[in-house]
């Protein structure tokens, strides 16, 4: 997912997204949606099956990511 498209949900859910990085801004995300804040954190395996983030994740987590 884009760095503008986070942006946009962030404000969406009223997050204040200036000078954070794609890690901590989709972490705060998460948790303005009442999720856990789990972004980058999983060890090979994630149960978040409906998180708008899982794929980025877990591309993340494989060393595919070089945004975050």
């Amino acid at each position: 997912m884009r760095m503008e498209d986070i942006r946009e949900m962030a404000k969406a859910l009223g997050v204040k997204s200036a000078r954070m990085k794609k890690t901590e801004l989709i972490r705060a995300v998460q948790i303005a949606e009442g999720n856990f804040p789990c972004f980058a954190t999983a060890s090979g395996y994630c149960d978040q099956l409906g998180c708008a983030f899982r794929e980025d994740c877990l591309d993340f987590l494989q060393g595919r990511e070089g945004e975050a």
